[in-house]
């Protein structure tokens, strides 16, 4: 199972996500990294673990379409070789294509910013292989074309489980949501995002079918540690 580490960033500073309620983020204050400059907390992260891919969330491209390419090249020049998985609300083909100009990005697709499914099978017609479709749920309830949800036709090939109530909370990864997700598409990749709290959380992630889980608060905590991390991915650090 892989782990991808989270950076939120709301006005050119990385803050501390919480059940979803981004108008009250703030500044994070991370052992790992002096300050909330979004490179000094990657490489913070980075410094922790090998990992493969870093998720960026850039919540001004999100909330108003503002979305801040700067900061993207800048990860990419201070993180040679990281994939970036960036959702900055992009979510037109002129929008998508603008964030794929910089090297390993994939762009992540919110079902909350769509308004109909063909939105996404017209960009993953354009741009499949660099696309990720996150399926945004506010507790039970689905965020996005409802038809999204039950057309597995139109996913890329990979999926974001969000939860966005769980983010940066103590309640624990919805393991349900994983196991219905992989129900409807056993090929597709599912990735679990919201309330990972430590690595029994993974564990029981990994048994219900998930490919990777986003994880934000539990590496700033130390509640999941570097030595976690090698034993639930099988990566060690060079």
């Amino acid at each position: 199972m892989q782990v991808f580490p989270v950076i939120d960033v709301k006005n050119g500073r990385v803050v501390h996500a919480r059940g979803g309620q981004r108008g009250s983020y703030q500044a994070i204050n991370s052992p790992l990294a002096e300050g909330s400059d979004p490179v000094a907390i990657a490489e913070g992260l980075m410094a922790l673990h090998r990992f493969e891919v870093l998720y960026v969330a850039d919540l001004d491209g999100i909330s108003d379409a503002s979305p801040d390419l700067t900061m993207i090249q800048n990860l990419t020049r201070a993180l040679p070789e990281i994939e970036l998985w960036v959702d900055n609300g992009a979510n037109t083909p002129a929008g998508v294509s603008d964030l794929l100009k910089h090297k390993r990005v994939k762009a992540v697709i919110g079902s909350e910013t769509l308004q109909h499914a063909d939105d996404l099978a017209n960009l993953c017609a354009q741009h499949r292989s660099c696309i990720v479709l996150s399926l945004d749920f506010n507790g039970a309830t689905f965020i996005g074309p409802p038809h999204l949800l039950h057309d597995t036709q139109v996913w890329p090939g990979t999926v974001i489980a969000m939860t966005l109530a769980a983010v940066g909370g103590k309640s624990g990864p919805d393991i349900a949501r994983i196991l219905d997700l992989k129900k409807r598409s056993p090929e597709t990749s599912v990735v679990a995002a919201g309330g990972v709290r430590n690595k029994a959380d993974l564990v029981a992630l990994a048994k219900a079918g998930a490919d990777a889980a986003l994880v934000a608060t539990a590496l700033h905590a130390g509640t999941l540690k570097a030595g976690d991390l090698i034993e639930i991915t099988g990566l060690r650090q060079s």
